[in-house]
């Protein structure tokens, strides 16, 4: 089970590093109102990534 939430935190982190990457390339063109779409939608992943990965350590500490 740690690991399905390890998998999780993982995707997570990538889609906000995706999101992040798509904010700058919107600020970068000036489109700043999508800058900040994505900038909001990576904060989010981020979020969540940080919950799965905070599961995942508490599930593993737990089978220890």
């Amino acid at each position: 089970m740690p690991k399905d939430a390890h998998n999780k935190a993982a995707e997570h982190h990538e889609s906000a590093a995706k999101s992040h990457k798509m904010a700058a390339e919107h600020h970068g063109k000036g489109e700043h109102a999508k800058g900040r779409e994505e900038s909001t939608k990576a904060q989010t992943h981020s979020k969540t990534a940080r919950e799965h990965s905070d599961m995942a350590h508490g599930k593993s500490q737990s089978q220890k």
